[in-house]
C-alpha cells in the first residue's frame, strides 16, 4: 500500500480481533501502530508481537467512552510515535437480544461503546489532522447497518449512525485533504461474535446458519478485514471518500 511508511497509525480495538489484525498488517506496510484497548494484555500481546516481527507499535490503554482517557491516549500516541496520520475506529460491543427484551442500560453502553466512543476519537484526531492538511479516518461498521440484523437493534442503530456520520464528516473535511470511509463486516470469527452467538437460543445452530447464507461458504477470519482497513488507510485510496464496503463474503451485495 503507498505511502504508510513511517506514518502514525491508531487502532481502536487494537486488541481484540479485527483490530489485531489491523494492527499487523499495518505494521508489515511499515506503519507505527498505537494499539488502542481497554485492555492492556491484549493490546500488550499485539504491540509485542509486531516488535517481535521487526515492526514498530506501543500499547496505550484507552476507555474510548471516556473523553479524558482519549485525549490522554492520543497524546500519549503523539509523544511516542508522531502524528497521527490514520485513525481506525474499531473498537465496539455488542449484545443479542429482541429490542423489547433489551433495557436502557443496556443501550447507554451499546451506545457508548459504539457511537459516542468514536465520536470522541474523531473529535480528539481531527484538529490535528486538519492543522497538518491530511489524514485518513476509517470506521468500521457493520452490515446490521445496512440490512438490519435481528436481535441488533440498537446495535444497528449506532452503526448505522456511525455511517452517516462518516458521510457528513467526509464532505466536512474533504477540502483538507482527509479521507473517510467505512468497511461492513459481515459475520467473523472473533470474540465479538461469539458472545453474540452465545445470546442464541441454538448458537451452534446460528452459526451454522451464518455459514449457509454466505455465498463464499464460510465465516470472515478478522485478516479477511484487514486488507480493506489497510487500502482505506493508505494513498491507494486517495480519490475515495465517504463509501461504504462490506467484506461478507457476499452476504450483502449493496449497489
Amino acid at each position: 500500500m503507498r505511502n504508510l511508511s513511517g506514518k502514525t497509525v491508531i487502532v481502536t480495538g487494537g486488541g481484540g480481533g479485527i483490530g489485531g489484525a489491523t494492527c499487523r498488517r499495518f505494521a508489515e506496510e511499515g506503519a507505527k501502530v498505537a494499539v488502542f484497548d481497554m485492555n492492556m494484555e491484549a493490546a500488550q500481546k499485539v504491540a509485542d508481537a509486531i516488535r517481535a516481527a521487526g515492526g514498530t507499535a506501543q500499547a496505550f490503554p484507552c476507555d474510548i467512552t471516556d473523553r479524558a482517557a482519549v485525549d490522554a491516549a492520543v497524546a500519549g500516541a503523539e509523544a511516542a510515535l508522531g502524528p497521527v496520520a490514520v485513525l481506525v475506529n474499531n473498537a465496539g460491543w455488542d449484545i443479542f437480544k429482541p429490542f423489547t427484551k433489551t433495557v436502557p442500560a443496556e443501550w447507554d453502553k451499546l451506545i457508548a461503546i459504539n457511537l459516542t466512543g468514536a465520536l470522541h476519537m474523531h473529535h480528539a484526531v481531527l484538529p490535528g489532522m486538519v492543522a497538518r492538511g491530511g489524514g485518513r479516518i476509517v470506521n468500521i461498521a457493520s452490515d446490521a447497518a445496512r440490512g438490519g440484523s435481528s436481535g441488533e437493534a440498537v446495535y444497528a442503530a449506532c452503526k448505522g449512525g456511525l455511517v452517516a456520520l462518516s458521510k457528513t464528516l467526509a464532505r466536512e473535511h474533504a477540502r483538507h485533504n482527509i479521507t473517510v470511509n467505512v468497511v461492513c463486516p459481515g459475520p467473523t470469527d472473533t470474540a465479538l461474535l461469539a458472545g453474540f452467538a452465545e445470546g442464541a437460543a441454538n448458537p451452534e445452530k446460528l452459526m451454522d446458519a451464518f455459514k449457509k447464507a454466505i455465498p463464499l461458504g464460510r465465516l470472515g477470519q478478522p485478516e479477511d478485514l484487514a486488507g480493506a482497513i489497510v487500502f482505506f488507510g493508505s494513498d491507494d485510496s486517495a480519490f475515495i471518500t465517504g463509501q461504504v464496503v462490506s467484506v461478507s463474503g457476499g452476504l450483502t451485495m449493496h449497489g
